[in-house]
């Protein structure tokens, strides 16, 4: 059974949560892929960045939706949320656009868990970690990939 270690592109490009965000788009277009792991001077992940946390930069803010209640005010949506928007929105940054604590797998996860993951889940890459520290990245391509040499 292929594990993640099969699979994975072992030469990730990365950037760092202080890189400006204008770079880190240009590097997502430069290399025609979909996000990056971002990763501190020592190794560890702290975040990935996407193509989708950037375009949010682009989107207009929701304003909350309010309803009275005994003379009070009521959001329908958290003020959380609202703030986490607004911090995308704004970023400079790519600690501020990235998302953080994102999910990994490690080298020895199998396919059919990685597979499940990105449908279920919607993700398009899925960092590879051992210890904390990045070891590879998997896309979508590289689980499809193994469909054809399965021919």
């Amino acid at each position: 059974m292929l594990k993640a270690k099969d699979i994975m592109t072992k030469d990730v490009i990365t950037v760092s949560p202080d890189m400006e965000i204008i770079s880190a788009a240009g590097l997502l277009i430069e290399h025609h892929i979909n996000g990056v792991p971002v990763v501190e001077k020592d190794g560890k992940i702290v975040g990935i960045l996407c193509q989708s946390d950037l375009i949010a930069q682009q989107k207009t803010l929701p304003i909350p939706s309010l309803f009275t209640f005994l003379d009070g005010y009521i959001p329908f949506n958290s003020l959380k949320k609202m703030e986490k928007n607004i911090q995308k929105i704004a970023a400079l940054s790519v600690a501020d656009a990235m998302t953080a604590n994102p999910v990994t797998v490690s080298p020895e996860t199998d396919i059919e868990q990685i597979a499940t993951l990105m449908v279920d889940k919607n993700y398009h890459s899925l960092p590879v970690v051992d210890d904390g520290i990045l070891v590879g990245i998997i896309g979508k391509e590289d689980v499809l990939q193994t469909l054809i040499s399965k021919k």
